[in-house]
């Protein structure tokens, strides 16, 4: 009998926290997510596929900006993007994939699609996953790295520095190419 006494009272807690006695500690205990400004640089990107490209953006490449090699001093590299979105998904709307070359030349850019540049390549620099608007880094943003030059991408820490990549990206590149596109012009 000793042993139905102590059940007894373990399965009532468990019953009530199930059914929802504990629920209103879990829900004050829940981080609140500030609001999203209206010049939210995701939410302004998501606005316009939304409105202007029917909520879905498949493979689009672009060339963005060029910086300093890190490993070989005196050479520029470029970045070259590619951006996926779709409104439908869950988790992961946005993904941008950044791959590194060598700075291109003029006859290379003429000769040359961005998608080509792009799977030249080969391997992915750094990738972006982002579900909701707002600053890079909140929950549902995934922000990956390769752990050594040139090796498989693994997660890593979303820092300040990580989140103004991803900012510049957006608001330098991104955004006016696709304004770009949504109006009619190139894009790829």
């Amino acid at each position: 009998m000793r042993f139905k006494s102590r059940v007894l009272p373990i399965s009532a807690l468990l019953t009530i926290l199930l059914c929802g006695g504990g629920r209103a500690a879990l829900l004050g205990a829940k981080d609140k997510i500030p609001p999203v400004n209206s010049d939210d640089p995701t939410l302004r990107l998501y606005n316009l596929l939304d409105s202007k490209l029917g909520g879905k953006l498949e493979d689009f490449h672009l060339l963005a900006d060029t910086s300093n090699d890190p490993q070989n001093p005196g050479q520029v590299q470029q970045h070259v993007l590619r951006v996926d979105y779709d409104k439908s998904r869950a988790f992961g709307k946005l993904r941008i994939v950044i791959r590194t070359v060598d700075q291109l030349s003029p006859e290379q850019l003429k000769t040359y699609t961005t998608k080509e540049i792009y799977d030249f390549a080969e391997s992915d620099s750094e990738k972006f996953t982002k579900t909701d608007p707002g600053s890079f880094g909140r929950p549902g943003d995934v922000y990956f790295r390769p752990a050594s030059p040139g090796g498989p991408l693994g997660t890593a820490q979303a820092s300040d520095e990580v989140q103004a990549r991803y900012e510049r990206y957006v608001t330098q590149h991104i955004l006016p190419a696709l304004e770009k596109k949504a109006s009619g012009g190139a894009g790829s």
